[in-house]
């Protein structure tokens, strides 16, 4: 049997699904998850090696992201800046 899919619920009985874990991710990531969801989330990536996986390089492709447009906003027109800033600011993202 091959492992579900990161849009598979795995057949684990873990509270959410491949799907559900996904859309969290950022928000796990960012110590931003209300305890019972984090709970929830953790829960099924101990039963989920291909949530694990998926987990692992999202995290890498994060860190690399930032890591190459560390301070690097020379070939960013600053109308773009300041439209990004407006709009985190706005989703209370900032």
């Amino acid at each position: 049997m091959s492992e579900p899919t990161p849009r598979q619920a795995p057949a684990t009985g873990s509270g959410i699904t491949c799907r559900e874990a996904i859309d969290f991710i950022m928000a796990y990531l960012d110590n931003e998850l209300p305890m019972e969801q984090r709970h929830e989330f953790e829960r099924h990536l101990s039963v989920c090696p291909s949530c694990v996986n998926y987990l692992d390089s999202y995290q890498r492709t994060v860190t690399l992201g930032r890591e190459t447009h560390r301070g690097n906003t020379d070939d960013v027109p600053a109308s773009l800046l300041k439209a990004i800033g407006a709009a985190r600011k706005r989703s209370g993202s900032a």
